[in-house]
C-alpha cells in the first residue's frame, strides 16, 4: 500500500525508481516504432525491390498498401495483448511484443527480393509486416498504461508524454539511420543492397531494450489489484461485451483518436511522401527535412502533456485538431512553394485539360492498386497524376481521340511511351519543371539548413510536427484515464489503434488514391481534414475531461 502511495499521491520529481520506469519503457517503444516506421520510411526502394513485376506508379501504391498492412492488423494485436496484459500483467506483455517487433523487422534485412524468390518475395514481406502489427498492437498500450499507473496523480500528463515521443523518435532515429547509411555507400548502393543495413541494425536494439525491460518490474497498481483478486478474468466481455464500457471505447476512437491518427500522420508520414513522391525532392534531402524539424518539434511532446496536467487533456487535443484542419491546405501550398517553386507555379498558370469522349473516361479511384488501366483517356490521366499535373477533363465527340490541351496546345495521345514523351515534352516547355531543375530544394548536407528555401521548409514541416504534439502528447493519459484498472489495457488499446492503425494507417495510400482521381496534388488532405473536424465535434460534446480522476481507486 505504500508503495502505491507514494507513486500517486507525490507532487515533486522523479524518484530514481520512476526515472527508470519511464526510461526502459520509453527507450523499448523508441526502438520499436524505430523497426516499424524502417518500412514507411524507405516505401519507394522497397516498392522496387519487391513489387518490381508492376509500373512504378502501382510500385508506390502496393508498398504503401504493404506498410499500412501492419496497421490494418493493429486493433486485432490490441485485442491479444490487451487481454493478456489485463491478466497475465503489463510487464511480460509488452516484452513479448518487442521480441515479435525485432525479430520480424530483422529477417526484413535478409529477406531476399522479388527478382531472386518471385511472388514469395512480398507475401513474406507482407507476412512479416502483419506480424509487426500485431505486436505494436500490443506494445503502446502497455507502455502508456505502466507508465500511467507509477505516475503521481497530478503529473500523469507529463510522465506518459515522454511515451508519446517514442512514436517521433523512433521516426527520427530511423531517418537518422537511413541517412547515415545513404551518405556512407552511397544512393546507387543503397537502394541495391545498403537499405537492408537499417533492418538488420536492428538486432541490436532489440537486444538492448528486451535486457532493459527484463529489469522491470509489474505495475504496483496492476499488481495490488491482482493480490486482492480484483483482476478480470474477461477483459474482452467486460470492456466491449457491456455496452456502459463499450461506449467509452467507440467515443474516445471517434472523438480523439481518429482525429488524432490523421493529424499525426500528416504531419509526419504524408509530409514526408508529398515532398518524395508529388514534389520529387530527392529522398537524402526530403528525409533530412523531416529530420529536422522533429529535432525542433519533440520538446513540445513534453510540453503539452505537462500542460495538460494544469488545463486538461481535452482542450489541448481537440484544438490541435481543429487548428490542423483549418490549415492544413495553407501550409502544403508554401511548402509546394519553396520545395518546388516551378511545379508550384506551373500548377497555378499552365492549364491542362484531357479532351476525351465521357464514355471511355472511367473512375480512376484506386487505392488498391490492383486495377490496370487500358482506356487511353484513364491512361492519359493516371499518367497526368503521376507526374503531379493538375488537369481538368472536357467532352469531346462520341469515338475521337484522346487529346491532351497545355495551355491550348493540343497534344494527340495514345497510350504509349511516344506519346508521354510528346506530352512531357510539352508540359516543361510550358513550365512544368524536369526532375532535375536545379530549383527543387536540395541539401548539400545534414546541417545545410540556414539557406532560406531550406529554413523555410523545415519551419513549415515544425508547425506540422506542433499540431502533432498537441493531439498526441497527452492522448496516452486521456484514454488511460477513461477506463477502470482490470480492464484499461485491453479497453484503450483497442480504440487507439484503430484510430491511429486504421484512420492514420491508411491516410498515405487514400490521400495519393484521392490525388490521383483528381489531378489536384492537394486533394487527398481533405481526408485527414475532414476526420479531424469530425473529431473535434464529437470530442467537445461527448468526452469528458479526466486529469482529476484517480485511476487506482477504480
Amino acid at each position: 500500500m505504500s508503495v502505491i502511495a507514494a507513486t500517486t499521491t507525490r507532487a515533486g520529481g522523479m524518484t530514481k525508481n520512476e526515472r527508470f520506469v519511464v526510461f526502459a519503457s520509453s527507450l523499448g517503444t523508441v526502438f520499436e516504432w524505430y523497426d516499424f516506421y524502417l518500412y514507411g520510411s524507405l516505401a519507394a526502394i522497397i516498392g522496387a525491390q519487391f513489387f518490381s513485376a508492376y509500373p512504378p506508379a502501382t510500385r508506390n501504391i502496393f508498398a504503401l498498401l504493404a506498410f499500412a498492412a501492419g496497421f490494418l492488423v493493429r486493433p486485432f494485436g490490441a485485442i491479444v495483448f490487451g487481454r493478456i496484459g489485463d491478466i497475465v500483467g503489463r510487464k511480460y506483455t509488452f516484452l513479448v511484443t518487442i521480441l515479435i517487433m525485432g525479430m520480424s523487422t530483422f529477417i526484413v534485412g535478409l529477406l531476399p527480393n522479388a527478382a531472386s524468390i518471385g511472388i514469395a518475395a512480398p507475401i513474406i514481406l507482407i507476412v512479416l509486416r502483419l506480424a509487426q502489427g500485431l505486436a505494436l498492437g500490443g506494445e503502446y498500450g502497455g507502455a502508456a498504461t505502466y507508465v500511467a499507473e507509477h505516475a503521481p496523480h497530478n503529473r500523469r500528463g507529463y510522465y506518459t508524454s515522454w511515451i508519446q515521443t517514442t512514436a517521433t523518435l523512433g521516426l527520427f532515429l530511423s531517418l537518422l539511420v537511413i541517412l547515415f547509411t545513404r551518405t556512407i555507400i552511397g544512393e546507387k548502393d543503397f537502394a541495391t543492397w545498403g537499405w537492408r543495413v537499417p533492418f538488420l541494425v536492428s538486432v541490436v536494439l532489440l537486444g538492448i531494450s528486451v535486457w532493459i525491460r527484463l529489469r522491470l518490474n509489474e505495475s504496483p497498481v496492476f499488481q495490488k489489484m491482482k493480490d486482492e483478486g480484483k483482476g478480470s478474468k474477461a477483459p474482452l466481455t467486460e470492456a466491449f461485451g457491456n455496452w456502459s464500457n463499450a461506449k467509452i471505447a467507440l467515443l474516445a476512437l471517434l472523438g480523439l483518436v481518429a482525429g488524432q491518427g490523421v493529424v499525426w500522420y500528416t504531419g509526419q508520414f504524408y509530409a514526408l511522401f508529398f515532398l518524395q513522391s508529388i514534389l520529387k525532392v530527392d529522398g537524402y534531402t526530403s528525409n533530412l527535412l523531416i529530420a529536422w524539424s522533429l529535432v525542433f518539434g519533440t520538446g513540445l511532446f513534453l510540453f503539452f502533456g505537462a500542460l495538460s496536467d494544469r488545463i486538461g487533456r481535452k482542450p489541448i487535443i481537440l484544438a490541435g485538431c481543429l487548428i490542423a484542419a483549418l490549415t492544413f491546405f495553407p501550409i502544403f501550398r508554401m511548402i509546394s512553394s519553396y520545395a518546388n517553386p516551378a511545379l508550384e507555379r506551373a500548377i497555378e498558370n499552365v492549364k491542362v485539360t484531357v479532351i476525351a469522349d465521357p464514355a471511355g473516361c472511367g473512375d480512376l479511384f484506386n487505392p488498391v492498386g490492383t486495377r490496370v488501366f487500358s482506356a487511353p483517356c484513364d491512361v492519359a490521366r493516371s499518367f497526368l497524376a503521376r507526374s503531379a499535373v493538375k488537369y481538368s477533363t472536357e467532352k469531346a465527340p462520341a469515338g475521337s481521340q484522346v487529346k491532351i490541351s497545355i495551355n491550348g496546345n493540343e497534344v494527340p495521345y495514345a497510350s504509349s511511351k511516344e506519346s508521354d514523351a510528346a506530352v512531357t515534352t510539352a508540359l516543361q516547355t510550358a513550365g512544368y519543371p524536369k526532375a532535375s531543375d536545379p530549383g527543387i530544394v536540395k541539401m548539400a548536407h545534414p546541417f545545410d539548413i540556414f539557406r532560406p528555401q531550406v529554413a523555410a521548409i523545415i519551419g513549415l514541416l515544425f508547425i506540422l510536427v506542433a499540431y502533432v504534439t498537441m493531439v498526441y502528447g497527452p492522448m496516452a493519459a486521456a484514454l488511460v484515464e477513461l477506463f477502470p484498472t482490470r480492464i484499461r489495457y485491453t479497453s484503450m488499446s483497442l480504440p487507439y489503434h484503430i484510430g491511429n492503425g486504421w484512420f492514420g494507417g491508411f491516410l498515405p495510400a487514400t490521400a495519393f488514391a484521392m490525388v490521383a482521381q483528381t489531378g489536384d496534388i492537394y486533394y487527398g488532405l481533405w481526408y485527414p481534414i475532414v476526420i479531424a473536424l469530425m473529431t473535434f465535434v464529437i470530442g467537445m460534446i461527448f468526452i469528458p475531461e479526466t486529469k482529476d480522476r484517480d485511476i487506482t481507486a477504480e
